[in-house]
């Protein structure tokens, strides 16, 4: 995101690095991950001033929100406070357009059961909103690049490393569709 141009501070992170601490990683951090909860994550995606940090937006904005974790049918999990359920978010995407805070929002989902977020009426078409996921509402989403030596887990997920790979091979300035990257992503996942 930032090599393609974006600041700090319209970059809002929630993660909650239950790994930190862990005495198997070799790459310590400093993360609190009480704080990434389906409420502080509504609260960020709708601007609310209770919110601990997040970017503001307005009619022009254009919104890009990534998720990444488990799932199940009809929600996805979060590492505190409970799951996000489909009709909590259908609900603050259609608050959010209905206060006129973007212009574009597109959403990516990394997790299993994930299409089951937007699925049927959950998302709809006017007012905005690109969902893109890693898996329909019933499969699962697969992991990739487990086979390396020094780590004991998988390092990406398919879905997430197919777009962000795809990412990464464009050049600046180089235009590329929604349309275009989903039918990139789907090959490889």
């Amino acid at each position: 995101m930032k090599k393609g141009g974006l600041k700090d501070q319209n970059i809002v992170v929630m993660m909650y690095d239950d790994i930190a601490y862990n005495p198997e990683n070799p790459h310590k951090g400093d993360y609190n991950g009480n704080d990434v909860n389906k409420n502080n994550f509504l609260a960020v995606l709708l601007g609310k001033k209770s919110a601990l940090t997040g970017a503001g937006s307005g009619p022009n904005d254009h919104i890009f929100v990534y998720y990444s974790d488990h799932g199940s049918p009809g929600y996805v999990c979060m590492p505190s406070g409970g799951n996000l359920h489909a009709n909590d978010l259908s609900q603050a995407l259609k608050n959010k357009n209905a206060a006129g805070a973007y212009k574009n929002l597109v959403v990516y989902v990394e997790a299993c059961e994930s299409g089951s977020m937007f699925e049927g009426q959950l998302l709809p078409s006017n007012i905005g909103v690109y969902a893109m996921t890693a898996s329909n509402a019933t499969e699962n989403s697969w992991a990739t690049y487990c086979d390396t030596p020094e780590y004991n887990t998988c390092l990406g997920d398919l879905f997430s490393v197919a777009w962000m790979e795809d990412a990464d091979a464009r050049r600046p300035g180089d235009p590329e569709t929604l349309g275009q990257l989903y039918d990139i992503v789907a090959k490889r996942t």
